[in-house]
């Protein structure tokens, strides 16, 4: 997820939309994310997935798309990007939740706080849901919440949002587990 991210940043986002989907019952687990960056042209968006393509000037391999790509089709899924150049960027991974191969979510509270800590001037909107249930944490919230007078990497702040986000899922899986 943090190299998935940090191709939004690079590509200039201000807003990041991270969605986690679990539905137990139609046994399918989407995740999305989506930003207000400078998006690809379509020669681009048709080649990205190529491990061999990438705009990094770093290196001349970019694993991220084509590793959440294989990692959805692996587990029976599938995997779509739409880019609009000056628009931004959506990416959709979709797997069967039960399958052998998918990959665990992982530690998606210490993702999202560590993106928000290193990205403090940049806006994200995670949102979890299992079932019926969601949270959502809006950085813009927590903007308007504080005034401005407070940057969103201050220590308090951070130790807040893990703390709702730890609280957050916990809150989901406690409910599942009914």
């Amino acid at each position: 997820m943090l190299d998935i991210v940090q191709n939004s940043l690079n590509a200039g986002a201000a807003l990041i939309h991270i969605e986690v989907d679990e539905q137990e019952q139609a046994d399918t687990l989407i995740v999305r994310v989506a930003d207000d960056g400078s998006g690809m042209p379509p020669e681009l968006v048709a080649k990205v997935t190529d491990p061999f393509v990438t705009t990094r000037t770093t290196r001349k391999v970019g694993l991220g798309l084509p590793l959440f790509m294989q990692g959805a089709k692996a587990a029976d899924g599938d995997f779509s990007i739409q880019s609009e150049v000056g628009k931004g960027t959506r990416l959709c991974a979709t797997y069967r939740r039960s399958h052998i191969d998918r990959q665990p979510v992982g530690d998606m509270a210490g993702t999202v706080q560590t993106l928000v800590l290193c990205n403090p001037d940049t806006d994200f909107v995670y949102t979890r849901r299992l079932n019926n249930r969601s949270f959502t944490l809006d950085t813009r919230e927590l903007r308007r919440a504080l005034g401005g007078e407070v940057p969103l990497n201050a220590p308090e702040v951070q130790a807040w949002i893990r703390d709702y986000l730890i609280e957050g899922e916990k809150g989901l899986l406690e409910v599942s587990d009914r």
